[in-house]
């Protein structure tokens, strides 16, 4: 009885807007999958309070917990959530798919690629870095890489490099939700509310701003998101901007 495929993971270029692939962009399989993925979550806080200045009297008491007494009414989301992924892959020159290969670099070089700036289609003045997707079964993960870090693990007698490891870290400016139906997902067919990376509304941002930019009816955004009020957002409310219901359901 065979057995079944074992599902790889894929580097895949996207475009400079970092929702579609790269018409012949670049796309890379790993050799071996990673034995583990590291997500880091987190929110851009500040205080919304500051404490007060000077030596006035009473400092050692109440004034020193002022700022712990307030709780989360004296801190304020002032943008956007990020999401942050680390993995680890390994290379290997003898065991290379198209057969042995004189030196392992020629491998991990496809993956600094996309650390690597190039011009931008929009404005040939600026270079920028490939938009990445992180790509393995139902997981996926779109952003930039921030940092690789390559390890040389063994050498040739005659001094050629022939085993790697290459750590990566991806970032994302928005907080990943997990996506439980990508594998299934039929191509092109579009995900169901809920599916997408969600957006983290900023304090005084709209519905009808954030859904300009994201190219989508704010109207139907709302209606899917069950939202009230899109003029007035709190402030680090999650919205999934590619959620929109039929207009012949509102």
């Amino acid at each position: 009885m065979a057995q079944d495929k074992i599902a790889k993971a894929r580097l895949i270029e996207l475009d400079e807007s970092l929702k579609n692939e790269a018409s012949g962009g670049k796309s890379v399989t790993v050799q071996f999958n990673p034995d583990s993925l590291k997500l880091a979550f987190a929110n851009q806080i500040q205080n919304s309070n500051p404490s007060s200045s000077g030596s006035g009297s009473g400092g050692g008491g109440s004034g020193g917990g002022g700022d712990q007494a307030s709780g989360t009414s004296g801190r304020q989301f002032v943008g956007a959530g990020t999401t942050k992924l680390t993995v680890q892959l390994w290379f290997d020159a003898a065991t290379a798919p198209d057969g042995q290969v004189d030196d392992v670099r020629r491998l991990t070089q496809q993956v600094i690629y996309f650390i690597t700036p190039k011009k931008s289609q929009q404005d040939a003045s600026r270079f920028v870095p490939p938009g990445v997707r992180f790509s393995w079964g139902s997981f996926l993960f779109d952003g930039l890489i921030d940092s690789i870090e390559e390890s040389i693990e063994y050498f040739s007698p005659d001094g050629k490099p022939l085993r790697a490891s290459v750590s990566l870290g991806m970032s994302q400016q928005t907080i990943l939700v997990a996506n439980f139906d990508a594998a299934a997902r039929p191509p092109g067919t579009s995900r169901g509310p809920g599916a997408s990376p969600l957006t983290v509304a900023a304090g005084g941002s709209t519905l009808q701003g954030l859904a300009a930019g994201a190219g989508g009816d704010w109207q139907r955004i709302a209606a899917a998101n069950g939202i009230d009020n899109p003029r007035q957002l709190q402030a680090g409310q999650l919205i999934d901007l590619q959620a929109r219901l039929p207009r012949s359901l509102f």
